[in-house]
């Protein structure tokens, strides 16, 4: 597995996001949850990806996702690098989340992270979304207090508007920002992804598989559990999916013309972007892990980025990237 920088940090190409083993995508087993981070370990993709707050919406509870890489990662942390997030509390009652970017509430969340994933250090600590009510300048100063502590070696944001990312990284230089970007979201090409380039901090691309739309696994809701978080998303719903996957099918025919799945293709539409863009694609599954590790081997030319970006024009998805409340708390 290839490696590439996010900022100072360097990562492997292609990351394993961790969330779907503690929320939103149905039950987890979880033996063959930790079989698949052994198994992205193996296969060189190191660079994992969590927060404190998966296992919040579920019965697994908060930290739940931290606890589970903890013990997964036992005997292997040098050879790991570990990405988790603060900021988000639980819900309200109207479906946004419950925020705190507050540095006392940073330094509380951190301690709580490194006791559940068992190091005495976190690789890239994110805050996870931004609290409106406070300065970025104040937040970004509580996050940097950790670094100088040496609890934290690199620091992030996810999901914040381009003024947020300048005056945050003028307070303290950010490696990475973490943001939806797919063949499915599109968003971040107008303003982040080039302030970001400019700035020299990475992108982590997550749901880069638009959960799991670009993997034609999911074709309906029939047949998802009762607690699956796209039984919500606008995108999954009546004439959006309907619209969405005539995209989809766009794209899987250019796969058997490349010779690779969908989801080869959506990761490395996205390698061949930016050699600082890193898609963090989420699983459960050892089989799952294996074809996204296989994806760093998919070499797409310039004119192939091209015939995709035609497929799939940014503004032809269909639907919100998430209901009404969750929408409501995204710096945007």
């Amino acid at each position: 597995m290839k490696t590439r920088m996010l900022g100072g940090l360097e990562v492997s190409a292609i990351g394993l996001g961790c969330m779907g083993m503690s929320q939103n995508y149905g039950p987890a087993d979880r033996g063959e949850s930790i079989a698949s981070i052994h198994r992205s370990l193996d296969l060189g993709m190191t660079f994992l990806d969590s927060s404190d707050m998966y296992g919040v919406s579920s019965v697994s509870g908060m930290g739940h996702n931290e606890e589970l890489i903890g013990e997964a990662i036992a005997g292997r942390r040098d050879g790991v690098t570990i990405a988790t997030k603060f900021g988000i509390k639980g819900w309200s009652k109207d479906g946004s989340f419950v925020l705190d970017s507050s540095p006392a509430y940073a330094k509380q969340a951190c301690e709580a992270s490194l006791r559940r994933l068992k190091t005495d250090v976190i690789d890239l600590y994110y805050l996870h979304r931004r609290d409106r009510s406070m300065p970025i300048e104040e937040i970004i100063g509580g996050m940097a207090e950790l670094v100088t502590e040496g609890k934290v070696r690199h620091i992030g944001l996810s999901e914040v508007n381009e003024d947020t990312l300048r005056r945050a990284h003028a307070t303290y230089p950010l490696a990475a920002l973490e943001s939806e970007y797919s063949l499915f979201a599109r968003h971040n090409e107008p303003a982040i992804l080039p302030a970001c380039l400019e700035l020299g901090i990475g992108l982590v691309a997550f749901s880069p598989l638009g959960r799991g739309m670009l993997t034609g696994t999911v074709r309906t809701l029939e047949g998802l559990s009762d607690d699956d978080y796209r039984h919500t998303d606008p995108r999954f719903q009546g004439d959006n999916l309907v619209r969405n996957l005539a995209l989809f099918d766009r794209i899987q025919d250019f796969a058997k013309e490349a010779g690779a799945t969908t989801g080869q293709i959506a990761l490395a539409w996205l390698l061949a972007k930016n050699e600082h863009i890193v898609p963090i694609p989420g699983t459960k599954r050892v089989r799952y892990v294996e074809e996204n590790a296989a994806a760093a081997d998919v070499a797409l030319t310039a004119a192939q980025v091209g015939e995709l970006d035609a497929l799939v024009p940014g503004d032809a998805v269909s639907g919100d990237r998430y209901p009404e409340g969750i929408m409501r708390t995204i710096d945007a």
